[in-house]
């Protein structure tokens, strides 16, 4: 039977001293704050923390007018309107007149 050695495979040694890269663990520094940034931007735009606990209805739309609201929205992605020609802005022409530099 035949041996294989380490040296038989082309390249070899330097996939395995690749590999060793990713066994390796994160240096102690990032763990200590890893995640702070989130969890502070999440706590900032957080009105009311508390709102789950909060069982009276909402004042405002009733729940078919919102659905249909709701589904409005969405089928507006599915088919949207096309645009008239026209109606956008306008970039890059004047509208008339002419301008002088003096009066």
């Amino acid at each position: 039977m035949k041996k294989i050695s380490i040296n038989m495979v082309p390249g070899l040694p330097l996939i395995l001293i690749g590999l060793t890269a990713c066994v390796a663990t994160p240096p102690p520094y990032m763990d200590a704050n890893f995640g702070g940034a989130v969890e502070m931007a999440k706590g900032q735009q957080t009105m009311n923390p508390d709102a789950s606990l909060n069982t009276h209805a909402v004042d405002g739309i009733d729940g078919q007018a919102g659905d249909a609201s709701f589904d409005s929205y969405r089928d507006s992605f599915i088919n949207p309107k096309a645009t008239p020609r026209g109606s956008g802005l306008s970039i890059g022409s004047s509208g008339g007149g002419s301008s002088s530099g003096g009066r």
